[in-house]
């Protein structure tokens, strides 16, 4: 999971469900009958028919969490879902000079669009701009490049949003409640989508006046850091009405904190979206009762967005010739009243 990119620049959001086509496209440019068509109307979008054949080179850093295996995966499943696509993907890697090699071998390779979900979004820059510059546009997935000029289009996921999302989840939770106790497991603080997801987070609270952050404590997106980290809140905070962890496999940990701890006096948001979560969710024997999506399967739609770019077509159900610049996931809260619906997405 990656840095968002700039809250300034102007983005697309997206939700998990497409946008009707019939609400995107207007009719005509004229009052008058039989006047000429709006040219939206007649824009070429990529479907799932066959058409011109597309090789996709795909780079992305080691699977070491279960959220990037998930992307891998994902990726892997969409382009065998196209006749026309061809993957060419590399073994990951979190070493950026062995990253860069493995990119610069599909650069030479001529593949046809390159999708690239870099271990470092700064470091991996110019590797990109080497691509774009040799006639093969890049789909920056997730953690973003220093400039655009590197990438064709940036798809991603919504760190501060995810914070936003939890906080409001949790405001509304706790609405009626006086005097309302929150606390936070935070992921790594060196990792700047850790410090826009406490900032979503804490400017969300803003709105619940009733509702107050009282702790604080960064785990490290594992299962052995977050138990131990949620151990230490829980001891040094007796009393709380909820908690927002970060990260769902982090939070495998918590829950076995709380759980040890014999604490079920409260409720649990996650992040993410992983199948461990989902089924807690779905079980309801847990504190653990939503959590807020950071979805995996934003690699599908980054080959989606390949295999467009390779074909010469816009996006179905926007009227564009050419897909966007850039893409924000909207980051969806999953309780039990839709986890069924999410299910199919959790990744392991």
């Amino acid at each position: 999971m990656a840095q968002r990119t700039d809250p300034s620049r102007r983005r697309l959001l997206i939700g998990t469900a497409a946008v009707s086509a019939g609400a995107m496209l207007t009719a005509c440019t004229s009052n008058e009958t039989g006047g000429a068509k709006n040219s939206a109307a007649q824009a070429p979008a990529s479907n799932n028919k066959p058409g011109k054949p597309v090789t996709i080179g795909f780079a992305g850093p080691q699977a070491d969490h279960g959220w990037l295996n998930a992307i891998n995966v994902n990726a892997r499943e969409r382009a065998e879902s196209y006749k026309d696509v061809t993957l060419e993907i590399t073994e990951g890697s979190n070493d950026t000079a062995q990253q860069i090699g493995q990119i610069e071998t599909l650069i030479n390779k001529k593949v046809d669009v390159l999708v690239v979900l870099p271990a470092d979004g700064k470091a991996l820059t110019q590797v990109g701009l080497k691509a774009m510059r040799a006639g093969i546009p890049v789909v920056n997935l997730d953690r973003i490049f220093n400039t655009p000029q590197a990438y064709r289009c940036w798809i991603g996921g919504d760190n501060y949003g995810m914070g936003l999302s939890a906080g409001h989840y949790i405001g509304e939770k706790l609405k009626g409640k006086s005097g309302a106790r929150v606390i936070e497991l935070a992921g790594l603080d060196n990792l700047e989508l850790t410090k826009q997801r406490t900032q979503g987070f804490d400017d969300a609270l803003k709105n619940y006046p009733n509702v107050r952050k009282v702790a604080r404590q960064a785990a490290e997106f594992t299962v052995e850091s977050g138990q131990a980290k949620m151990a230490q809140l829980l001891q040094a905070q007796p009393e709380f009405d909820a908690l927002w962890n970060h990260d769902d496999d982090q939070g495998i940990g918590a829950l076995r904190a709380i759980e040890q701890a014999g604490r079920d006096d409260f409720l649990m948001v996650g992040g993410a979206g992983s199948l461990a979560a989902f089924q807690a969710i779905k079980a309801g024997s847990s504190v653990l009762k939503a959590t807020v999506l950071y979805p995996p399967t934003m690699a599908a739609s980054a080959i989606d967005l390949a295999r467009a770019l390779g074909q010469s077509k816009g996006l179905g159900g926007l009227a564009e010739f050419e897909i966007p610049s850039s893409i924000a996931l909207y980051s969806a809260v999953v309780d039990r009243e839709n986890v069924d619906r999410y299910m199919p997405t959790g990744f392991k």
